[in-house]
């Protein structure tokens, strides 16, 4: 026997064991968990319980396509990358969501086939972003999205352009991207002749080099162009290029393909090779923009006393060189590198002489994945010219495309040439920029009302001055290529991340938004296009950047907490205007802290002066962000090798119970516990599924011992429900995830009255359950299949907040579904109070001649333990009847719109009874109930209705 051999073969079977990769979901289990959730919806006890979108708009979403009809261009549809697609008739003027139908809210791609309404829909955005949703196959409808059929490919996940053949629409070629966070072989290209029954692969490259961009001739369905992209996402780290990121050309409408941009061809390859564009002007002129992550040469060195320091120069100094530095010199590094104020040159000379520190650890202060990530000198944005129909590329430009991709060129990569002119192309980054001269130069059409970073242009090949515009904050339009802009965000399609409530009267909301800042509104502010008129939006951004969590103080509500990425917070005075930046800092000598994309924070619900703040240790100030101290460890399994920020604290927690009962949970799946501030903590996560992500952690409002805890899969492609509860402090937990369909979970929250009572959210819609988690209800009357990332309660109002991360903030009242009990299961109806109703006398009238009557309404909300139909009677507070109605009550609650009329039979009664009372007809033609005390009866039981 050889037992080298054997030796190695165990080593190499054990390493794999070591490392706990969770599986990805299956295709078959999203197809079970979409049924699962359409049969839920169906019998669910809450399915009409309303939600309204309390907005905010203007500030709109990601914008991932957007497909124009080029004989009537004031119609298009819109998709935004997790909410929908909408579509405009009126040239963006209104919008109206067509994808509510359907399963899913997250887009990649939109293909219509104009001539017969044929409209795919590539569900899954293929920007690779950190909240880059899978999606469910391809979906079609030919009925402006009235219903939708899944036609395949559902393990695809993420979707690069549909092409449609111009004279039948159910000939279509694909690009698939595949799985974000793991390997597939469902990726590259497809192609259907029989409108999605059946689906062919045509291309091929491997299971981590999907198809990025797919593109044809306008003018000739044979000749297509796509590109593969090699890329290899984790949690930790990001490579977004490789040896078989490539373009490829069909010259047969997609059956076969030829890798074109081989070594001879001019077009870069090799492991430096990044995301590709691609844009076809006609058979032989092609166009390509290019992620080159190659590595920039280094400029030549001086000597030049004058030069500035640099981190990098300290990594090999020696302790007597340190000393002799110059301490202007030293003072511009530390002062431009944003060193605590504490650290002087004398400061920390004085460290370095005492041993204390090394000139290494100021490089080592400034180091840490964030700053890698965009620190990285690569060659970036590059613009690549064919005339041959790719079989040669030639750069069109020289020098370095600086501030186009910034440090994150996965996000983006499209071109687009004018289909009037070969020499005006256009590429976006960060900014959109064009060049009337075949790409050797460029100039910025951005603007002050368009939004950076952007995803998707449509040029008018009628009128090639015409473009739409989709970017991070919504849809532009112009009319002069670009020199001007107006901007069409009337579609509630906010990425939300985090929101929350104050206690003011009315309360406010607050919420952190995907790449457009922290907004904060009153929570009945009417989403209308009156603020035009008035000059004053209802909502107020009071951060920028990319929006992140909000505490606000609980005694002045203009004191506010908030901040953006990677941990980057400040303590706000709205009343001022002050504003300070509290982020912790690590000392000189520590490493650096690690802080999440989305940082936690939380005040102590025992004292608002003191706030917690998480990154790879729990930082605790008792002073309001002033000063910080570390009151833990690492608090994580140490983090790993990449250029994203992992082995971080994500979810904080504190015990109402008792001051210094915190739980923390992590993004590699430690959730701890400590019962003395701090002192000493427990790793209580030991019997979880590792290395997944802890979205929430959440001491109980209603007992001591109480915990719970969810987890997420999103990062492994992983998309079980993981909910846990606990009963002893995370000594041992229960799974409640219940009946949930399979879905990445990203909140819990117990209602605060009834402790039965669980609210949840996942990448897939929003649940509550009645009875602990053993069984669950999922919402869904104005609630569309959307990534729900928080859930707020204002207790005062008793309203539940429902942020999503692509359709904004919904909101609906909670204080019947508190009540629930044992007994509205046995009864045949619970009837609940109805708010008082204040007396108008223009019930019924109009105010012009040519506007509808004003007509009131109030909710008769009932309880129904079965399907069945039931009876509702308006009743004087006598008993006579005044008015009935029979409606059909499904099981659980029902919510019933009544105008307050008054039969012509009731009329004559309530006058008989009072002699004095006249009820007049009013111009509608309609009686309504005068001021006084009624009863609503539903088969003998009743409720007071009160008239004011």
């Amino acid at each position: 026997m050889n037992y080298s051999k054997l030796l190695t073969f165990l080593l190499f079977i054990f390493s794999i064991l070591g490392f706990s990769q969770q599986s990805a979901t299956s295709a078959d289990v999203i197809k079970q968990a979409l049924e699962q959730k359409r049969q839920l919806a169906e019998n669910s006890l809450v399915k009409n319980v309303p939600f309204q979108n309390i907005g905010p708009t203007i500030m709109s979403g990601r914008v991932v396509d957007i497909d124009v009809n080029p004989d009537l261009p004031s119609e298009f549809y819109v998709g935004y990358a997790s909410g929908g697609v909408w579509y405009t008739n009126n040239n963006g003027t209104t919008f109206s969501p067509i994808l509510d139908a359907s399963d899913t809210q997250n887009v990649g791609d939109i293909a219509v086939h104009w001539p017969t309404r044929t409209v795919y829909v590539g569900t899954g955005e293929n920007n690779a972003s950190r909240s880059s949703y899978a999606g469910i196959g391809i979906l079609k409808s030919t009925n402006n999205g009235q219903t939708w059929a899944n036609v395949g490919l559902m393990d695809a996940h993420h979707f690069a352009p549909l092409l449609i053949h111009p004279d039948n629409p159910d000939v279509v070629t694909v690009g698939v991207t595949g799985h974000l966070y793991s390997k597939n072989n469902e990726r590259g290209i497809y192609k259907t002749t029989d409108g999605g029954k059946t689906w062919k692969q045509t291309l091929y490259v491997d299971d981590m080099s999907g198809i990025i961009d797919l593109q044809q001739n306008p003018n000739n369905y044979n000749i297509m162009f796509a590109t593969s992209w090699t890329k290899d996402r984790k949690a930790w780290h990001f490579l977004g290029n490789g040896s078989n990121s490539a373009i490829y050309k069909s010259t047969d409408a997609g059956e076969t393909w030829t890798k074109v941009s081989t070594e001879k061809s001019g077009f870069p390859n090799g492991d430096g090779v990044g995301r590709i564009g691609i844009a076809v002007f006609n058979d032989n002129v092609v166009y390509a923009v290019h992620d080159n992550q190659y590595r920039r040469l280094k400029k030549s060195s001086t000597s030049d006393n004058n030069k500035g320091l640099d981190k990098g120069d300290f990594k090999s100094m020696s302790t007597s060189d340190f000393l002799a530095l110059d301490d202007k010199k030293l003072t511009t590094f530390l002062r431009s590198n944003r060193f605590q104020e504490k650290y002087s040159a004398k400061a920390v000379k004085a460290m370095v002489r005492s041993g204390k520190v090394k000139p290494a650890d100021l490089a080592k202060y400034l180091e840490n994945p964030n700053a890698v990530s965009f620190d990285t000198p690569v060659i970036g944005a590059e613009v690549y010219k064919s005339t041959d129909g790719g079989q040669t590329w030639e750069k069109t430009h020289e020098g370095f495309l600086d501030g186009i991709y910034s440090s994150y060129g996965y996000y983006f990569g499209h071109i687009h040439v004018s289909p009037a002119d070969e020499n005006d192309i256009y590429i976006y980054g960060v900014p959109i920029v064009k060049s009337k001269d075949g790409g050797k130069t460029f100039t910025s059409i951005s603007a002050e009302n368009v939004h950076a970073d952007h995803h998707s242009l449509w040029i008018n090949p009628k009128n090639p001055n015409h473009l739409v515009n989709g970017n991070d904050g919504g849809v532009n339009i112009s009319y002069d290529d670009g020199e001007n802009w107006i901007k069409n965000n009337s579609p509630s399609v906010g990425q939300f991340y985090a929101i929350n409530i104050d206690n003011e009267k009315p309360y406010n909301v607050y919420g952190g938004l995907q790449d457009n800042g922290v907004w904060v509104g009153a929570n009945n502010t009417r989403e209308n296009k009156g603020w035009l008129q008035r000059g004053q939006y209802p909502w107020k951004s009071i951060m920028g950047g990319d929006g992140m969590q909000i505490q606000i103080d609980s005694r002045n509500s203009n004191m506010v907490y908030t901040g953006f990425q990677f941990g980057s917070y400040f303590r706000l005075n709205r009343e001022t205007g002050e504003r300070r930046y509290i982020q912790p800092q690590h000392t000189l000598g520590e490493s650096p802290y690690r802080f999440n994309w989305q940082t936690p924070i939380l005040l102590s619900p025992h004292n608002q002066d003191i706030l917690y703040f998480g990154g790879n240790k729990l930082m605790r100030s008792m002073n309001q962000g002033n000063d910080w101290e570390a009151i833990s460890g690492d608090l994580t399994n140490g983090g790993k090798k990449g250029n994203v920020a992992y082995g971080t604290l994500t979810t904080i927690s504190e015990s109402p119970f008792q001051f210094g009962l915190i739980y923390t949970g992590s993004d590699d799946g430690v959730v701890s516990v400590t019962k003395d501030a701090g002192a000493s903590w427990s790793n209580i996560s030991n019997t979880f599924p590792k290395d997944l992500w802890v979205s929430r952690v959440i001491a109980s409002q209603h007992k001591k011992e109480r915990v719970y805890v969810t987890l997420n899969g999103y990062r492994w492609d992983d998309f079980k429900v993981y909910a846990y509860m606990s009963d002893d402090y995370g000594q041992t937990w229960e799974d409640i995830s219940g009946n949930i369909p399979a879905s990445p979970v990203n909140v819990i929250r117990e209602d605060f009255e009834n402790e039965n009572i669980l609210y949840l959210g996942t990448d897939n819609g929003a649940y509550v359950s009645f009875d602990s988690g053993n069984s669950w209800e999922v919402f869904s009357e104005g609630l569309p299949n959307v990534a729900v990332h928080d859930i707020v309660m204002q207790p005062d109002a008793k309203d539940l907040l429902i942020g999503t991360h692509g359709r904004s903030i919904y909101k609906t009242n909670i204080a019947n579904l508190q009540v629930m009990n044992s007994d509205m299961m046995v009864n045949s109806i619970t009837l609940f109070g109805i708010n008082s109703v204040r007396h108008s006398s223009r019930w019924g009238s109009s105010r012009s001649q040519y506007t509808e009557a004003i007509e009131p309404e109030t909710t008769i909300v009932m309880f129904s333990n079965s399907n069945a139909k039931k009876t509702i009677k308006i009743l004087s507070k006598d008993g006579d009847e005044l008015n009935s109605m029979m409606v059909d009550a499904e099981k659980g609650y029902n919510y019933l719109s009544y105008n307050l009329e008054l039969s012509e039979q009731g009329r004559k009664t309530l006058m008989k009874v009072d002699k004095e009372l006249k009820i007049v007809k009013a111009s509608n033609g309609k009686y309504y109930l005068p001021k006084g005390k009624y009863f609503v009866d539903v088969n003998g039981v009743s409720t007071e209705l009160i008239i004011k």
